[in-house]
């Protein structure tokens, strides 16, 4: 999904990789969607698996980013592979059929942690429950054609009304509660916080909906949500190598930092399509600040995919080895 926000915003601010290596990537980009989701798909329909996961109120949100992933892969054969168009319809199909059992489970596990399990230790995959929403709602408006805009109102407001949700439990966990520690409980997830609310920007200027008054200040509003949880990133980066040392703390791979690379690209997405759609006229001094951050938030984008590809590869051949010296 990170991987392919890159493809459909920020890689614009890079021309030649773009023409000339953007089909090529986005074939890397199918084939690896193919072996994870193949791998997902067998593990979710183990009963084993299934139930516990489903069962789990917080980790079961994780599903937002399959049906997010679909979303965003669609988009990328949207851009470079044109021609299939009917096979993008399909998995469009699919990943709405899935949106919706995923719209029972948020509706369900909402509950379970608002009333049942009120100190349940939440974190910012709670979020991916909007993630998920407005992924949808884009994917529908650029597969298909231009919703109504009451429809897409509609489903954009559930998922504003479940970022609110999340929030809440957020503010329960961090502020009400003080038994946590920055270095150990912030988690890498936690960057939904703004990423949630770029996809939602994204959803509204994709689909022409709210009044341009709103949008540019919903804009800055993700603008300042982004500077404050990433302050609060550094620091508990600087918490955790004073703790735990440079490798443990920056240089150890783990899945849900790409939520961070997600996060970070969405927010170019957004105000990339907030200033090429015309419904949203963007004032003289707005417009020149974000092309200056945007110039500069492309490298950012860029330069932390390939941060995190290099500690995944750095993982991966350390995992070989320790199991041929089992094997050994």
């Amino acid at each position: 999904m990170a991987c392919g926000i890159f493809l459909i915003g920020a890689v614009e601010a890079f021309p030649t990789l773009d023409s000339e290596y953007g089909r090529y990537l986005a074939f890397f980009l199918l084939v690896a969607w193919v072996i994870i989701y193949k791998d997902l798909s067998i593990q979710f329909f183990h009963r084993d698996f299934l139930i516990p996961f489903i069962q789990n109120p917080v980790n079961s949100f994780v599903i937002g980013t399959w049906i997010a992933g679909v979303s965003v892969l669609c988009n990328v054969f949207l851009r470079y592979f044109p021609e299939i168009l009917l096979l993008t319809q399909t998995m469009a199909i699919f990943n709405t059929l899935l949106w919706l059992f995923f719209l029972v489970n948020c509706f369900y596990n909402f509950k379970q942690l608002l009333f049942d399990y009120r100190d349940f230790p939440v974190h910012g995959a709670i979020l991916l429950s909007t993630v998920g929403t407005q992924s949808i709602i884009i994917l529908l408006n650029n597969v298909f054609f231009q919703f109504p805009v009451y429809f897409s109102e509609a489903i954009i407001i559930l998922g504003i009304v479940f970022y609110l949700s999340g929030i809440l439990l957020l503010f329960n966990r961090y502020i009400r509660h003080h038994n946590w520690t920055l270095a150990d409980d912030w988690a890498n997830t936690n960057c939904i916080i703004h990423g949630a609310l770029s996809i939602t920007g994204l959803a509204i200027v994709t689909t022409s909906t709210f009044t341009p008054g709103f949008v540019t200040y919903f804009w800055y509003l993700v603008f300042a949500l982004l500077v404050m949880v990433e302050i609060v990133e550094v620091m508990r980066g600087v918490k955790r190598v004073k703790q735990y040392g440079w490798n443990k703390a920056i240089f150890t791979y783990h899945v849900t930092q790409w939520s961070r690379n997600f996060t970070f690209g969405m927010f170019y997405t957004f105000t990339l399509v907030m200033q090429q759609n015309t419904f949203y006229p963007v004032s003289e001094p707005l417009y020149h600040f974000q092309r200056t951050f945007m110039d500069y938030w492309a490298w950012v984008v860029l330069l932390a995919i390939i941060w995190e590809i290099a500690i995944f590869i750095k993982a991966r051949v350390i995992q070989l080895y320790n199991e041929k010296l089992i094997l050994k």
